[in-house]
């Protein structure tokens, strides 16, 4: 099971104002300290914003935050919203043009692989992701959080 780059930089948002909980944050401090596009940000941003992860606050001061404890952050349940429907083999989509489909199981097999996946991740909240305190400084360490 691989994820996309937007779930993936989805998470990193997450975690980066989980562990700068006492400011807010801006869309180009994390992109800074990712090294990734600060165009590409603002989307997930946006739409964790929309999904109400986040609380984006408009103005000079503004910045965005977390809209929620870490711990009412579930893993599983936002890689499912941002995932949407998966396609993992051609036989999920719409375009479907294996003439096998009818008789195979591999349909069958990857949808229950899916779901388990799915619901392991939904056994961690964010706060599991950035874990203790000790863990907590050192994420701050390396993504130059100020604190």
């Amino acid at each position: 099971m691989q994820i996309t780059r937007y779930t993936d930089y989805s998470l990193r948002v997450l975690i980066y104002l989980a562990v700068n909980n006492k400011a807010l944050a801006t869309i180009k401090d994390i992109a800074i300290s990712y090294d990734i596009s600060k165009n590409h940000l603002m989307k997930i941003v946006q739409d964790l914003n929309i999904k109400g992860y986040i609380l984006a606050i408009r103005g000079k001061n503004g910045g965005i935050k977390l809209n929620r404890a870490p711990t009412n952050i579930n893993i599983g349940q936002l890689v499912r919203e941002i995932e949407g429907k998966s396609t993992l083999v051609e036989c999920f989509g719409s375009d479907n043009h294996c003439v096998i489909t009818p008789a195979c199981q591999l349909k069958y097999m990857f949808a229950k692989a899916q779901e388990n996946f799915y619901l392991t991740l939904e056994t961690y909240t964010l706060a599991d992701l950035v874990g203790s305190q000790n863990q907590i400084e050192t994420i701050q360490k390396l993504l130059i959080v100020n604190d």
